[in-house]
């Protein structure tokens, strides 16, 4: 399939002037390919000859991933990333064909922010992701840990510790650490074990899940920013059904990694982009291309609530409220 081939060989050199380009022949290639999506497109009259810019393509209910195989072309996946769910509670499900796609994107995302993966000890404290199988959060994680040279690197679940003896050996070599871990892990080993760093990266991925109180971001960052004795928190926006990333390195705001690209709509009307203009930033519902979802669908509607801004930087204001229905009467596709 020559259009195919044509198409990954662009996702390795996507740029900010070749991005709607590429968006646009993805959209037509799974419009042709993805029958779910093109379900979608039919129930919304999408010709696909009249989408000419990246606003006009309909972005796929994140929903959908619950219930449909989310596929463009038909194939034998490699692995099946699952998300994380409360106890009955239906979990999504990406199937991914080809996982090189997805290492050459969080590669070239970790490329673009930090740099040389060898600069760095890479540390994860993930153990509710552990304990589970399938986390796409994982599968990058230990690649990064197993892609770096440094015999600190690898994962710690509950063992406090032994990390904070790893993490003040590092400190007294002054080797470079990014400690990424979801948000409550890193809370608990914080007020456990406060420690001064000065040469780690201490990264949180969100997620509560009920092991601790809700907290908002910018708390979250502070507790962790004066216990760990830093000035900036970074975080990782990433998900199960996306095959991109987007970080923040400083006070909660994101860019994203060139494979990906946010645009808001109305949180009333979920097929009304909204346009920025001359404003600063506007808000809204969080939509998300994601050029590396070339094999299930790049064009995502998600259930966040974000603030963009002018230089495409955005921040994440939380979860839409009855997230699981709004919008659902444009969302039925059998």
């Amino acid at each position: 399939m020559n259009e195919l081939n044509t198409l990954k060989e662009e996702l390795k050199d996507i740029t900010a002037a070749n991005f709607e380009a590429i968006a646009l022949k993805i959209f037509n290639f799974q419009y042709v390919h993805n029958e779910l999506y093109r379900n979608y497109c039919t129930i919304l009259k999408i010709i696909p000859s009249n989408i000419l810019k990246i606003e006009q393509i309909p972005f796929l209910p994140i929903q959908l991933f619950k219930t449909k195989k989310v596929s463009t072309t038909v194939f034998k996946e490699e692995v099946i990333f699952e998300s994380s769910g409360t106890t009955g509670s239906v979990n999504s499900k990406h199937f991914v064909k080809d996982k090189s796609i997805y290492e050459e994107s969080y590669l070239a995302g970790f490329k673009k922010f930090y740099g040389n993966i060898n600069d760095y000890c890479i540390i994860g404290l993930l153990p509710s992701y552990l304990e589970r199988q399938n986390s796409s959060l994982v599968y990058m994680v230990d690649d990064l840990i197993k892609k770096c040279i440094n015999k600190n690197s690898g994962f710690y679940l509950y063992e406090y510790e032994k990390l904070k003896q790893v993490l003040l050996e590092n400190e007294n070599a002054n080797k470079k650490t990014i400690l990424i871990g979801v948000t409550y892990a890193l809370l608990d080993f914080a007020e456990q074990f406060p420690i001064k760093l000065a040469n780690t990266i201490v990264m949180e991925t969100g997620g509560m899940k009920g092991r601790r109180a809700e907290l908002t971001r910018s708390e979250v960052h502070k507790i962790l920013k004066v216990n760990f004795g830093i000035e900036n928190i970074h975080s990782e926006y990433g998900m199960t059904e996306l095959l991109s990333q987007a970080y923040s390195t400083e006070k909660g705001i994101f860019a994203c990694s060139n494979s990906m690209k946010i645009i808001l709509r109305s949180e009333d009307n979920p097929l009304e982009i909204l346009q920025i203009s001359n404003k600063k930033f506007i808000t809204g519902a969080i939509n998300v291309i994601d050029l590396s979802n070339i094999f299930s669908c790049s064009f995502i509607a998600t259930d966040d609530a974000g603030k963009l801004y002018k230089n495409e930087t955005f921040e994440i204001l939380g979860r839409l409220e009855n997230s699981d229905i709004r919008g659902c009467g444009l969302m039925i596709t059998e």
